[in-house]
């Protein structure tokens, strides 16, 4: 069993052991899963800095790219005249996937630290929320797009029942909205994969596959595919393969979430538990990204030409409306629910410039992202655990009555906000360049994009900076005179969940070669699909 194995499976493993354990041992379940978690990170940090870059590791429709392979036969099944199902256990990681997977492994070890806040059904907590652990790793290390989709799906079932069971007041409401709008978008895309299947054959044995890396190769869509096949029958004037990358898109863009896709997410948020938010915002928002850069633009890398310009749109609006929407909340983890939809636009036009910038930018964008709102949302879980209640309207003068956590948020909130210095505003900066420079390398997005999306830092700076105003600066003043008491500074494990974030975040915003030297080659071989 290799690294990424271990990697994906041992929170498998101690989640099903905690199902053993009687439940008279349920306060020992987060030492554990903190224990796993932290291992985990241990693993992915080692895979991460031992990861090789260069000319040696490079190679577009080949597993040169791919690092740490490991390639087993899993399913053969004679099918008659289509010949022999082929489907394999592959895994490995390149320079879109290595950071996405230590990012996952930070941010699991967090949200098991914010776990400690819950207090009924332990085991089955714990054990539903390492399941989910392996469902995340294995969707980023996967190169089968079977065995990607099976851990894909199986994110749905532990996030179902952790919201479901463990969330606020309209749980029920917000669980069911989640798995319908994933589901909807995850069951077409089933089909799109069933359709790659009989368009991609392995070179080595003959046979139809799944095989992402061999997906990504355009020899494969000959005469003889099934989407060439269809390519001839027009519906709503696409073909085929543009139905097909848009069925993937809007599946990955309800997970990013991109308008008009976005609405599940604040209900979601709202009434997910605090360390459900941090994985919500923290990885989930990253799986859609990945999987819009990974198979709908590596697949579709044509059609991704045709509609750039669309999804650079997209991208924008969300950016913008996002953000405006943000700026009218009253309930603090709504307003960092909408400003991810508008941060994760950023991923989107990025990506749609299709140029070097863009795309380092968007990646850059999914990991500064994925911990700065895992900072904020356990900055809003700080304040809901202390006196449950999240109105800005409630608090005024914070920072004489918590000092420590006033310095944090500040962190979190100008680094979120593209501060210079800290990792956002590099990530950002990349996007709207490699945004306003397409027109002129590519010709696929205008300038006005770039520009317009501009505005969207300037309201982010204007929904933060009123928050941290409102709720912290001034004589101090709270809804009920018992909260006094009740808000309390950061204990030992706050400050220890809250300080690497905060030092990630400058010391990214500093060294952004950290992230980019690694993933440089995969991204340059990624943007040859497009020539």
């Amino acid at each position: 069993m290799g690294l990424l194995s271990i990697l994906i499976f041992l929170p498998l493993v101690f989640g099903m052991f905690i199902l053993l354990m009687p439940k008279a041992l349920n306060h020992y379940f987060k030492y554990l899963t903190v224990g796993v978690s932290l291992v985990q990170l241990l693993i992915a940090s080692w895979l991460y800095f031992n990861f090789k870059t260069g000319d040696g590791f490079t190679g577009v429709n080949q597993l040169a790219q791919y690092q740490w392979v490991e390639k087993l036969d899993w399913i053969r099944l004679d099918v008659g005249s289509f010949g022999t199902l082929q489907i394999d256990y592959l895994l490995g990681v390149d320079g879109f996937s290595i950071g996405l997977v230590w990012l996952s492994a930070l941010v699991m070890l967090i949200a098991s630290l914010s776990s400690w806040e819950i207090k009924s059904n332990l085991k089955g907590y714990f054990a539903l929320f390492l399941l989910l652990d392996t469902a995340i790793i294995g969707v980023f290390c996967s190169l089968d797009l079977f065995l990607f989709y099976i851990f894909y799906e199986l994110m749905l079932l532990p996030l179902y029942f952790l919201i479901g069971m463990w969330g606020g007041v309209r749980r029920e409401y917000a669980a069911i909205k989640f798995f319908l709008y994933t589901l909807f978008g995850s069951i077409f895309m089933l089909l799109v994969i069933a359709g790659l299947y009989l368009s991609v054959t392995d070179p080595e044995t003959g046979n139809h596959t799944f095989n992402l890396v061999h997906a990504m190769n355009p020899a494969n869509y000959s005469a003889g595919s099934i989407f060439s096949a269809l390519d001839n029958i027009q519906i709503l004037g696409f073909s085929a393969r543009a139905i097909g990358f848009i069925i993937v898109f809007i599946a990955f863009a309800i997970k990013v979430p991109v308008f008009p896709f976005h609405t599940w997410l604040p209900d979601a948020h709202v009434e997910a538990p605090t360390p459900i938010s941090i994985i919500l915002a923290g990885i989930l928002l990253k799986v859609g990204g990945y999987g819009i850069i990974r198979i709908a633009y590596g697949i579709f890398p044509d059609i991704a030409i045709s509609l750039s310009w669309w999804m650079g749109l997209l991208g924008v609006i969300s950016i913008i409306y996002g953000a405006m929407n943000a700026l009218a909340q009253t309930d603090l983890k709504r307003l960092i629910a909408y400003s991810s939809v508008s941060h994760m636009g950023f991923v989107l036009l990025g990506i749609a410039s299709l140029t070097s910038e863009g795309i380092n930018g968007a990646m850059m964008q999914m990991i500064s992202h994925g911990f700065l709102s895992v900072m904020l949302f356990f900055i809003v879980g700080v304040i809901y655990n202390r006196v449950h209640d999240r109105d800005i309207y409630n608090f005024r003068g914070l920072a004489n009555q918590m000092p420590v956590f006033t310095g944090f948020v500040m962190i979190a909130f100008f680094a979120s906000l593209g501060l210079p210095g800290f990792s956002a505003f590099i990530a950002e900066a990349f996007s709207l360049i490699g945004a306003f420079s397409s027109q002129s390398l590519n010709g696929l997005l205008p300038r006005w994009m770039a520009v317009v999306a501009a505005i969207g830092i300037l309201l982010g700076a204007g929904y933060f900076l009123w928050t941290l105003q409102r709720m912290f600066f001034g004589t101090l003043r709270l809804k009920k005179e018992e909260w006094k008491a009740q808000l309390v500074d950061l204990n030992f494990r706050e400050k220890l969940v809250l300080f690497p974030l905060a030092a990630l975040a400058l010391v990214l915003g500093i060294m952004p070669s950290l992230v980019f030297n690694v993933m440089s080659s995969s991204i340059n071989q990624f943007i040859l699909l497009f020539k």
